[in-house]
């Protein structure tokens, strides 16, 4: 299959049940937002399959240590993560909880005035709440 070297890559063994994540995740035209739970609804709906939420989270976090999966957090208890891996903006609907991609055309420039030594600005991506 297409995605055991991902998986591989990744530091895992390319299970049936990974194999479909990753299904899931990458077969897809579109780039789309998730939490681990949104996953599991999506994995469940898609291929009529339940994986555990131990399997999943491990899966994502293990993509995204990698680099295939960005993760986005949103306060101390809410992470969402993001197959589109570039650098780009996002807003957050306070009221229906998702993230709408924002365009870097959309956002004016923005001037990072503090440095700190010994350190580089490798992105910059704002997250813009939004609410009713």
């Amino acid at each position: 299959m297409k995605y055991i070297e991902k998986l591989r890559n990744s530091g895992l063994r390319p299970t049936k049940q990974r194999l479909q994540i990753c299904e899931v995740l990458f077969d897809t035209e579109k780039t789309f937002h998730f939490t681990i739970n949104d996953l599991a609804k999506k994995i469940e709906n898609q291929l009529n399959n339940k994986i555990s939420l131990a399997t999943i989270y491990n899966t994502v976090h293990a993509f995204e240590k990698k680099g295939y999966v960005k993760q986005i957090p949103i306060n101390s208890s809410q992470t969402y993560f993001d197959t589109n891996i570039s650098d780009h903006h996002h807003f957050y609907d306070l009221n229906e909880r998702r993230l709408i991609d924002l365009e870097n055309s959309d956002v004016g420039p923005i001037k990072i005035l503090k440095k700190i030594n010994g350190k580089k600005v490798k992105s910059i991506e704002v997250l813009v709440k939004i609410e009713d």
